[in-house]
C-alpha cells in the first residue's frame, strides 16, 4: 500500500464499522440478550438479524485498525508511535472509565444506589464498550516488533511468499483456515464471549483480523489482489451467509442424534469465522472501487467517529432507561431511541468536544493544525 496517500476507502470503512456498532447497541435493549437496560418484551426477529451482523462488524473494525496502525507507523519511529498510541488510546480509556461509563452502571443498577456518587465511593468502575480501546492499545503495542520486521529487508522472503499466495484466487480464503481451526480449538477451553484480554479465544480472534490488516497494508500487491478477486470473495460471502443461517435455523433435534455438542459448536464457530473472513475480503475489494473518494462529509465524519464511539453506548443506555417505559411497540421505541441518541451524541460532540483543546485530547482527537 502507498502510505504517502490517504486511503479514503479505509476512512469510509472505519466510519461504517463504528456506525454498525452503534446500530447494534441500539437494538440490544430489544433483542432479549443481557444488555445493561432491557425492554420488557423482546424481538426474536431482531435477535436473528443481529446475530448475523455480529460476525463481521468488529472483525472489520479490528482489521481496519490494523491497516491504520501501519499507516500511522510509516510516519513515526517506534518510540513516536508508542507515544502517539498511548495518547490517543490510553487517555480516552482512563477518562471514559472514570466519567463516560459510570452513567451506564448507575442506570443498570439504579435501585442499588442511593446516589450517583456512590459509584465513586465504592469504586465500581467498568470498561463496558471501551474494552475495544483497551484491547486495541495492548495489541498495537505487542505488534510493534512485527511491523518493524515487515518494514525491514529481512521480511522480503516472508512477504514474497504471501504475495505469491494472494495471487491465486483461493489464496486469501486459505488465509482464513488458521482463524477457523484455532478459534474452534480455543473456544473449547475459553467458551465465553467475554471481551477480557485473558479470554484467549476472543483475543486471538480479533488479533487475527488486526494482524491481517497489518499484512494487507504492507504490500500494494495484496491490495491489488483483494480488488482483483472481489467478485469471487463476494460469491463466497453469499454462500457462507446461506450456510450460516441454514445452520443457525436448523432445529436442534435434527442434528443432536448425529453430532456431539462440542462438534456442533465447532461447526458454528467455523461458520462464524468463514462469514467474518469472507466479508472483510469482499468489503476491502469493493471499497477500493466505490469508497476511495474524498469528500467534505467523510472528512468531518472521520474526525468525529472516535468521540462518537466513546459516547454512544452511554447515551443509548441513559435514553433507553426512560424510553423502554413508554407504552409503545418495539419499532416505535427503536425509532425514538435512534433519533434522540444520535442527536444527543452530535450535540455533545459539536458543542462540548470539538471546539476545545482539552476535550479533544480526552476524546483522542488530533489538534486543529493536524486535521487532514
Amino acid at each position: 500500500m502507498d502510505t504517502t496517500k490517504r486511503r479514503y476507502d479505509l476512512d469510509w470503512l472505519r466510519v461504517i464499522a463504528i456506525l454498525a456498532v452503534y446500530f447494534h447497541h441500539l437494538g440490544m435493549p430489544f433483542n432479549g440478550d443481557d444488555f445493561h437496560i432491557m425492554n420488557s418484551e423482546s424481538s426474536k426477529l431482531l435477535d436473528d438479524i443481529m446475530v448475523y451482523f455480529e460476525q463481521f462488524r468488529l472483525p472489520l473494525l479490528f482489521l481496519i485498525s490494523g491497516t491504520g496502525t501501519v499507516l500511522a507507523f510509516s510516519k513515526r519511529t517506534w518510540k513516536q508511535f508508542f507515544k502517539e498510541r498511548t495518547g490517543r488510546l490510553l487517555i480516552p480509556l482512563f477518562f471514559g472509565v472514570l466519567f463516560i461509563v459510570p452513567p451506564q452502571t448507575y442506570y443498570q443498577y439504579f435501585n442499588e444506589f442511593n446516589s450517583y456518587w456512590q459509584i465513586y465511593t465504592e469504586g465500581r468502575f467498568e470498561t463496558n464498550h471501551l474494552w475495544f480501546i483497551e484491547n486495541l492499545y495492548v495489541i498495537s503495542i505487542i505488534v510493534i516488533p512485527l511491523i518493524i520486521f515487515l518494514k525491514s529487508q529481512k521480511s522480503n522472503r516472508f512477504r514474497n511468499w504471501f504475495e505469491k499466495m494472494s495471487s491465486y484466487k483461493i489464496g486469501f480464503l486459505l488465509g482464513g483456515l488458521p482463524l477457523i481451526i484455532l478459534t474452534a480449538v480455543l473456544k473449547r477451553y475459553y467458551p465465553t464471549g467475554s471481551s477480557s484480554l485473558t479470554n484467549l479465544s476472543e483475543t486471538f480472534f480479533y488479533t487475527y483480523f488486526f494482524v491481517s490488516g497489518i499484512l494487507f497494508a504492507t504490500s500494494q500487491i495484496f491490495w491489488g489482489n483483494l480488488k482483483k478477486f472481489r467478485r469471487f470473495h463476494f460469491v463466497v460471502f453469499i454462500v457462507s451467509s446461506l450456510l450460516f443461517y441454514g445452520y443457525y435455523l436448523i432445529p436442534n433435534n435434527m442434528v443432536e442424534p448425529y453430532l456431539s455438542l462440542s462438534f456442533r459448536w465447532d461447526i458454528w464457530y467455523g461458520l462464524c469465522c468463514l462469514l467474518g473472513w469472507s466479508f472483510v475480503l469482499t468489503i476491502l475489494g469493493y471499497g477500493q472501487v466505490y469508497f476511495n473518494k474524498p469528500s467534505l462529509c467523510l472528512k468531518r465524519m472521520n474526525e468525529a467517529i472516535y468521540p462518537f464511539y466513546i459516547l454512544h453506548q452511554t447515551v443509548i443506555v441513559v435514553f433507553a432507561y426512560y424510553i423502554i417505559k413508554l407504552d409503545l411497540n418495539i419499532p416505535a421505541k427503536l425509532i425514538i431511541l435512534l433519533i434522540s441518541s444520535f442527536l444527543m451524541i452530535v450535540f455533545i460532540y459539536r458543542f462540548f468536544i470539538y471546539p476545545f483543546k482539552i476535550t479533544r485530547i480526552l476524546f483522542g482527537m488530533k489538534k486543529y493544525k493536524n486535521k487532514s
